[in-house]
């Protein structure tokens, strides 16, 4: 479970951090050459910011359900589902960071030296972002898939036939 929190905390803020900091770079080129579009510029900063939030929301959920220390137990199902959810919103939006930085960088200096080049960023930074809001729907639905094999009990073995029979 808390592998899960920490996947999708410290994957979700690296690509914030990419995002904004290679955008942010961009911005700053932006306010040198015009520095009336500086405003519409700060976009991709602000996109690649959220993807750190998607991650600190699932690493909550994930932290608030982690039960070890109750009597009822904590079942490898369900700490293996709340790894896979921070692994996916982690990464999910590690992508969309660097594709939003990449993106931003590009487009914001396209920006500025040309207007029209602004709608179709915005296109291209909206279907980036999507790909951090995917994963962080596919992990709220990991987090509460409450259903399950209970791991918790033992399989009878049957002693008389090796564990291996290929092998055996």
């Amino acid at each position: 479970g808390y592998i899960g929190c920490a996947a999708a905390l410290v994957f979700a803020s690296l690509g914030s951090a990419y995002g904004t900091a290679v955008s942010g770079v961009s911005v700053a080129h932006l306010g040198i050459a015009d520095n009336r579009k500086t405003m519409r510029g700060l976009i991709p900063c602000i996109m690649a910011g959220i993807l750190g939030i998607y991650g600190l929301i699932v690493a909550a959920i994930i932290a608030s359900q982690v039960d070890a220390l109750s009597g009822q137990g904590y079942s490898s199902y369900r700490g293996f589902a709340h790894m896979a959810a921070g692994i996916v919103c982690g990464f999910s939006s590690l992508s969309a960071g660097l594709s939003i930085g990449i993106v931003g960088d590009a487009g914001i200096r396209a920006f500025a030296k040309e207007d029209r080049v602004f709608v179709p960023l915005l296109l291209i930074l909206i279907f980036a972002e999507a790909f951090g809001l995917y994963g962080l729907i596919v992990s709220l639905i990991l987090v509460y898939l409450n259903k399950g094999p209970d791991c918790s009990k033992n399989i009878p073995s049957n002693d008389d036939q090796p564990a291996y029979p290929l092998f055996g």
